[in-house]
């Protein structure tokens, strides 16, 4: 006994070192972690997957607000004013207004005073010109005619221009509304609102 001793204090037994604890790498727990990989396949299936959630539950949110604020087509105003009827003397044909609003205004004493014409060929919608010295308005794209009242008589248009809605304002100036249109073959032209007398 004695012997055995004396031959276990001269042959210490040799302890494996103590292992080093894992480190905590970006939140993984050290039984998950692998000696040659970051994350396992494990671990980069479970971020995937809530990386599609958060991005499908993103895509969601934008098309709600979306949804909150619909597309709405802001139309300009029909109307507008046209000045003081004293602006405009018999038998005259004023193109002040076909730039910004493709309109005549026109003193027509024989239609009952001031008529604002649409300046719309109602053959395929060109901007007819009008022609002082022949007294008629003559669309340039396939050669239709009309009369200083607006009347079709040349050229392939089928039926007449469209006049607009004239009326005073408060102030005392004409006042025109291109949301209503008075035709010719409906028998509107002498309708009132069709003419401003003067």
């Amino acid at each position: 006994m004695a012997s055995e001793a004396a031959t276990a204090q001269s042959n210490p037994v040799k302890r494996p070192p103590p292992k080093k604890k894992k480190e905590r790498i970006l939140g993984l727990p050290p039984d998950r972690l692998s000696d040659d990989h970051i994350w396992t396949r494990r671990d980069f299936f479970s971020l995937t997957g809530w990386a599609m959630f958060l991005g499908s539950l993103s895509v969601g949110g934008i098309g709600f607000l979306r949804f909150m604020f619909p597309r709405v087509l802001f139309e300009p105003d029909p109307t507008f004013k046209a000045g003081f009827p004293n602006e405009y003397p018999p038998g005259t044909v004023s193109e002040k207004y076909i730039p910004s609003q493709r309109v005549w205004i026109a003193n027509l004493p024989e239609e009952g005073g001031l008529v604002a014409i649409s300046a719309i060929c109602t053959h395929l919608g060109c901007t007819p010109r009008w022609l002082a010295s022949e007294e008629k308005y003559k669309c340039p794209c396939h050669g239709s005619g009309f009369t200083k009242e607006g009347i079709n008589f040349e050229g392939p248009a089928p039926r007449p221009l469209e006049r607009w809605k004239i009326g005073l304002a408060e102030d005392g100036q004409i006042l025109i509304d291109k949301s209503k249109k008075y035709l010719s073959e409906k028998g509107e032209w002498g309708k009132p609102g069709s003419y401003l007398p003067v």
